[in-house]
């Protein structure tokens, strides 16, 4: 996984903070429920550039790097990062803002894949750029 940095993350699409109810029995925050948001967050914008409804069809090359803390500012950052005739590969980041010293903690990384769908549900082309 190559280091991104705060130039390249992409726009910030989340910020949340997880609940009592989103910790394991380790003290951490579930995976699913950090994987969740960054499908939400890669949705907003990959609806944003098809102008209509997509569908996550793929999560490639995701790796995490820091456990989610209670108390962890989550922020996810997403960008589009290739797109094909009727799919879009967005990238996305995962940092924590931690503690008193709001220390920033890069969490997870990956690259999420939509598609973008017509009124029946079937792929269509995404607009061009």
């Amino acid at each position: 996984m190559t280091e991104t940095t705060k130039d390249d993350r992409g726009e910030a699409v989340l910020r949340v903070m997880p609940r009592l109810a989103d910790i394991n029995a380790n003290g951490h925050i579930f995976g699913g429920w950090v994987l969740s948001q960054m499908d939400i967050a890669g949705g907003i914008i990959a609806h944003r550039l098809a102008q209509g409804p997509v569908a996550t069809v793929a999560i490639e090359s995701m790796k995490f790097i820091a456990p989610i803390l209670l108390g962890d500012i989550v922020s996810v950052y997403a960008r589009e990062e290739r797109r094909g005739r009727t799919s879009l590969a967005i990238r996305i980041d995962v940092v924590a803002t931690r503690g008193i010293a709001q220390e920033e903690v890069p969490l997870t990384s990956g690259v999420y894949t939509f598609v973008a769908l017509d009124a029946d549900h079937r792929p269509r082309p995404f607009p061009t750029a």
